[in-house]
């Protein structure tokens, strides 16, 4: 087809911010192209939230048809954690006839080079942000998200992971130049004179497994780094979170066909209930690149079983917070009990394990006994959520039956500090809706370690009574090097416990956040500055976003000529 985006326009609108994007990631300092405030969307306008709006509920009930080959069906069923049913259907495959459709546009989209790839992959996420209220309510009824938090964290803070993705990919790529002239002096017989022409070549067919919480967020790192180094993409959203990546889907077809690509180089693979594609798609031969954020168990088999890809995880690990002495006791108190209930913790980098000596801790309240902290903490719980408004705009609702029955058996593992009480949601009645639970553990009895020691994904956390600060750092050794950790947190006001808590973290690779007791919390990550996982420890063998992350997918092949 005749191409409506030419290479310079895509230049001419996007090289910019490709730059600014490069500063960023060198300087990590703050930066994003993507407001975070809805009414930064046209007030009023095409892009405002009533449009948005509107726009997600004409897509209820509908067949999104996104004209790929080899559709033999159309599937759907996601029910809103809300209670609504979204009833939108969408293509199924026969793999047989999608995928080599897909790697017929292959050779143009890796001749194009590494900018024009770059450029196209912002115009798709252009797109995607203009659309951004739209996608909210896509991510809020596949997630249970609370709005505002579907809003930032599935809109510009996606997008910003998704560009952050395609900047590390174009580093990576012009690392090496496209030509060299290469002369070997030979004395007085004539130089040895090559051409060497060296050109990013693609793996082949990345497949992005998308997860039930943050479909967006976790997805569009793998979709973007593969896309930007040249691969075609095959998504496979979460059967229950279908309607975001969808809709992605369906914009970077429509980009890669304006700009004179195969639209057929991103592609949807839905499935039918209980098909379990998954294990299907990640062990054949087509695929050479994986990314998959979701349950241990499922990302040690992609990396045991599909040994013909490169595969990135993000699974599961035991978040823990270390807490010894506290210079701003009231502020540690108030920004641990936002990160508990934060998307009624149901983030992978929500804190469990909160490790305390049993004596007590040194505050600027004066000391505080093991029960005095976590009562206090309770309290501060309590306050935040007390208010039903407030709390239904913080926790969101359970994404699933299995948080669910985690909290409720949370309860019978210890004594319980902070009881979990349930919240109506007024505007959706069908919401399960519930406060966190604290639960207290003495971590010298075998039977506590037991809890403390699995992750309890959900609004579960223990506050795990330790005999003193090096038997906390030890057991935070032991935790991550275990069971892994997305991230770690420590409050603490004496310089020997900072020094062990951060020699632990650079040893064992995980990111610790210290002392936080403003409007930063430990279980936020910021694209182009923060690193989200650090790929050392056994939560996730990658990190969002770095080197290594876009690195290997794609190869430099070289062809010498004679000059």
């Amino acid at each position: 087809m005749a191409a409506e985006l030419t290479a310079h326009q895509l230049i001419a609108a996007h090289r910019p911010t490709l730059d600014q994007a490069l500063e960023a990631i060198r300087t990590r300092a703050y930066w994003s192209p993507h407001p975070e405030h809805p009414k930064a969307y046209g007030e009023g306008g095409s892009l405002d939230m009533a449009a948005g709006k509107a726009a997600f509920d004409a897509l209820l009930g509908t067949r999104l048809d996104l004209g790929q080959p080899g559709t033999d069906g159309f599937v759907g069923g996601e029910v809103s954690p809300y209670g609504i049913e979204l009833g939108v259907e969408y293509p199924h495959a026969d793999l047989d006839v999608l995928l080599p459709a897909m790697k017929a546009g292959q050779k143009a989209w890796r001749d194009a080079g590494a900018e024009i790839r770059a450029v196209v992959c912002l115009e798709i996420l252009k797109r995607i942000s203009d659309r951004t209220h739209e996608f909210a309510h896509a991510v809020m009824h596949t997630s249970g998200q609370a709005f505002m938090m579907a809003f930032q964290a599935g809109g510009p803070h996606a997008q910003d992971r998704g560009l952050e993705a395609v900047a590390y990919a174009y580093v990576e790529q012009v690392r090496t130049p496209d030509t060299a002239e290469w002369t070997k002096p030979q004395g007085k017989r004539d130089p040895l004179a090559l051409t060497k022409q060296f050109t990013p070549v693609p793996r082949g067919i990345g497949l992005v497994i998308g997860c039930n919480t943050f479909p967006t967020w976790n997805g569009y790192p793998g979709l973007f780094a593969s896309l930007a180094t040249g691969n075609t993409v095959l998504v496979k959203p979460h059967p229950r979170a279908v309607l975001p990546l969808a809709l992605t889907v369906q914009v970077a077809r429509d980009v890669l066909g304006e700009a004179g690509f195969d639209p057929n180089l991103v592609a949807l693979a839905a499935e039918r209930p209980g098909e379990g594609i998954a294990k299907t798609l990640a062990t054949r031969p087509e695929i050479r690149i994986i990314d998959y954020t979701g349950s241990t168990e499922f990302g040690d088999w992609l990396e045991a079983n599909a040994r013909q890809a490169q595969v990135y995880t993000e699974k599961a690990g035991v978040n823990t917070v270390l807490v010894e002495s506290a210079g701003d006791y009231k502020g540690m108190l108030s920004n641990l009990a936002f990160s508990l209930s934060l998307y009624s913790g149901q983030m992978c980098t929500t804190p469990q394990n909160l490790l305390i000596p049993r004596d007590g801790i040194r505050t600027d309240e004066g000391p505080k006994t093991f029960d005095e902290v976590v009562s206090d903490l309770a309290r501060s719980v309590d306050g935040l959520l007390g208010d039903d408004a407030r709390a239904n705009a913080l926790l969101g609702a359970i994404v699933n039956p299995d948080v669910k029955a985690r909290l409720e058996a949370a309860a019978g593992l210890g004594e319980v500090a902070l009881a979990s009480r349930e919240i109506v949601n007024p505007e959706f009645p069908g919401a399960v809706v519930r406060t966190p639970v604290v639960v207290k553990l003495d971590g010298a009895k075998p039977d506590a370690e037991a809890a403390y020691m699995s992750e309890c994904f959900g609004p579960v956390s223990f506050a795990v009574a330790v005999d003193s600060a090096a038997d906390a750092v030890e057991l935070l050794r032991r935790t991550i090097r275990e069971k892994g950790a997305m991230t770690v947190g420590a409050y603490t006001t004496d310089e020997e416990v900072e020094q062990a808590v951060q020699e632990v973290c650079l040893e064992e690779a995980a990111q610790l956040s210290l002392n936080l007791v403003g409007g930063v919390y430990v279980n936020q990550t910021a694209a182009f500055s923060d690193f989200h996982g650090s790929g050392g420890n056994p939560a996730a063998n990658s990190a969002l976003c770095d080197g290594a992350f876009v690195a290997n997918r794609f190869r430099v092949v070289e062809v010498r000529r004679e000059a």
